[in-house]
């Protein structure tokens, strides 16, 4: 596992993401409280990993061993219940164990167990590499895509669109926070651990999401029509999770996503116990492009009024309009914004970039750019604020004179 470098274009762990105890695979480190965890979920996630149950005693527990040739050697005595008086001592037996067992999956069952999380598995068909493992781009790519995927579906829990761009960002990467990633040992898989307690919106709306855009792909192959794109905004389908779906399809033969429910938390209302997966293969690509673009095209400009904080101004000579960058405070669900302004409106701008005051404007968040640009601005005003916000603001300005001296100057910035 690997913590996350939040590098929008990177092939690392998905926003948000952090290392786990168990990051380095199964070692020495401390097992799961014992009392804390439920031998029920326990036996749950160690038949859903491939575990094997090989009997035991009835009504007190039951023994397990790992599939593969880790099996050798290994089982796990399992309390069936913790109303016996050596349930416990049994479970933090098994627990020890599974901190030690050699099998890949030990490290994903302790995950789930120390934090009840919701699994999203994603595995591509590619060639296989040197021993059987697959190549860094192929690696890096399954990584990359599965961040893709999981802040497409963190976006749709917050706006159903057909074009997030910048919008509502910032929170969609932070109920990311504490999601824990971990990979096969042959590069071809990934899986997600999505805590519940932060993240569950996001797996329910990714299940919704993923099946509505295998249903869309096969109607417009069947039919050519892409009308059942447009309904599946409804669910949470948008440009950002089509290209998404692109980039882990692209260079495989073909690609599947299982989505698993944390035990411990139940199966979410209106979900399925066991959700089927969901396979996309490299003759879903034309319509996926399609829809991408037209979801793009489609979205309309979101009027707004805003307020933001003056970080940029920028104009060819010392008179005439130019063009600003806001950090936006409130009004739109983006972090900062463009606006071309007239000679007057810049001036505005330039003052109160001067003295520590936000601006008021009005305008068109134009999707072009992502929703990063503002057209048509109107209504440029000064803000008042309290002397403690001013003197934030000016602070900010003071660590930043390189812009103060934009304002002077009317460099290019």
């Amino acid at each position: 596992m690997h913590r996350s470098t939040d590098d929008p274009a990177g092939g690392t762990a998905p926003a948000g993401s952090r290392a786990h105890p168990y990051a380095d695979g199964p070692g020495p480190g401390p097992a799961p409280d014992p009392a804390r965890v439920d031998p029920r979920v326990l036996g749950v996630l160690l038949r859903r990993h491939g575990w094997h149950r090989r009997g035991g005693a009835q009504g007190r527990y039951s023994r397990w061993t790992p599939p593969g040739p880790a099996a050798t050697g290994t089982s796990l005595l399992v309390p069936d219940t913790v109303t016996l008086p050596d349930s416990e001592d049994l479970l933090a037996e098994a627990l020890t164990a599974l901190t030690r067992s050699a099998a890949p999956s030990a490290r994903d069952i302790l995950v789930a167990l120390t934090v009840p999380s919701d699994e999203i598995h994603w595995w591509r068909d590619v060639p296989e590499g040197t021993a059987g493992a697959v190549g860094w781009t192929d690696a890096d790519r399954l990584r990359a895509a599965a961040r893709q995927i999981l802040l497409a579906g963190s976006h749709a829990v917050r706006g159903r669109t057909g074009y997030h761009g910048a919008r509502h960002r910032r929170k969609a990467r932070s109920a990311l926070d504490g999601t824990l990633v971990g990979s096969t040992t042959d590069g071809r898989g990934l899986t997600a651990f999505v805590p519940v307690a932060v993240g569950r919106a996001v797996a329910v709306q990714l299940y919704a999401a993923l099946h509505a855009a295998r249903e869309a792909v096969d109607y417009q192959r069947a039919t050519g029509g892409m009308e059942a794109f447009d309904t599946a905004v409804a669910a949470g389908v948008s440009r950002e999770l089509t290209e998404a779906v692109v980039a882990l399809v692209r260079g495989a033969e073909g690609v599947r996503i299982t989505l698993a429910w944390a035990p411990a938390a139940g199966t979410p209302e209106g979900c399925p116990a066991g959700p089927e997966p969901v396979e996309f293969s490299p003759g879903d690509l034309p319509a996926l492009r399609l829809a991408g673009a037209r979801y793009l095209r489609d979205e309309p400009a979101v009027p707004v009024r805003l307020t933001g904080a003056v970080v940029r101004l920028r104009r060819s000579g010392p008179r005439g309009p130019g063009v600003v960058r806001l950090r936006v405070l409130a009004g739109a669900e983006v972090a900062h914004v463009r606006i071309e302004l007239d000679e007057e409106a810049y001036r505005i701008a330039a003052h109160a970039h001067l003295v520590g005051l936000p601006l008021s404007v009005e305008g068109r968040l134009e999707n072009r750019g992502g929703f990063r640009r503002l057209g048509g601005a109107s209504q440029v005003t000064p803000v008042q604020v309290d002397e403690a916000e001013r003197d934030r603001m000016m602070k900010s300005l003071q660590e930043n004179v390189d812009f103060f001296e934009e304002a002077c100057t009317g460099e290019e910035g």
